[in-house]
């Protein structure tokens, strides 16, 4: 059997179905190479990135206090590691719509071609077995390609999904490392910000008695001409 005797068997129905497999297979396997290549080099190096992101963000924060510092870091986290998600998960709609409907194409591809070689069948009026059997089976070849377009599809979905696992785990797990450390630079941070507090308060506590010191004086410095006329007055 060759492909010259199954189209000729085949209609306008049938050979729409072809091309529509034959489409989605092509484009289902350079999804699946594409999507498998850029999931793997974002695996490289999405832990990589994600450290200069936030490394060029803590520069930016260095003058404010720690719970601002640490509430900047998490936002800036969620949304870097949201846009990974995003970016690893491109083309998985595509591989997962292609294993789900191409078998169900082909199964309809076959009953079409079964009943097209029936209803051929019936009117020339020749109904012995090698007259079915052909035709039939030439048919159920549409199940065949359903099969063989869904299968390479499933593959490459599991191959990147397993892969895209990878890259949320090496985000995640570099994420909770930057959340460690910008903890480690705030209990750092907090003694001399605590010392310089320590220093404004004793130098507030001072100035009063400062000023009380001043008050004092001059009060004496006015009150010395009267003492000293004091005497003279009395002789």
């Amino acid at each position: 059997m060759d492909f010259t005797t199954y189209w000729q068997y085949s209609d306008m129905v049938t050979r729409t179905l072809f091309f529509l497999l034959l489409a989605l297979s092509i484009v289902s396997w350079v999804t699946g190479i594409i999507r498998i290549l850029q999931s793997r080099k974002l695996a490289a190096s999405v832990a990589d990135d994600l450290s200069a992101q936030i490394h060029s963000k803590q520069a930016r924060l260095i003058d404010t206090d720690g719970a601002t510092r640490r509430l900047v870091i998490e936002q800036t986290l969620l949304k870097h590691i949201g846009r990974y998600r995003f970016a690893s998960e491109r083309g998985l709609p595509i591989l997962g719509t292609t294993a789900a409907i191409a078998p169900f194409i082909g199964l309809f591809g076959t009953v079409w071609g079964i009943f097209h070689a029936l209803h051929n069948i019936g009117v020339s009026g020749q109904a012995g077995l090698g007259q079915v059997a052909g035709p039939v089976g030439e048919a159920l070849i549409m199940t065949g390609l359903g099969i063989a377009v869904a299968i390479p599809a499933v593959v490459f979905y599991n191959l990147a999904v397993r892969i895209n696992r990878r890259v949320m785990y090496h985000a995640n797990d570099r994420a909770h490392d930057l959340l460690a450390q910008s903890a480690d630079i705030a209990a750092s941070q907090q003694p001399s910000v605590q010392q310089s507090t320590a220093y404004s308060t004793s130098s507030a506590n001072q100035t009063p008695s400062t000023k009380s010191m001043s008050s004092e004086q001059k009060a004496v410095q006015s009150s010395e001409p009267y003492r000293k006329s004091a005497p003279s007055q009395l002789s």
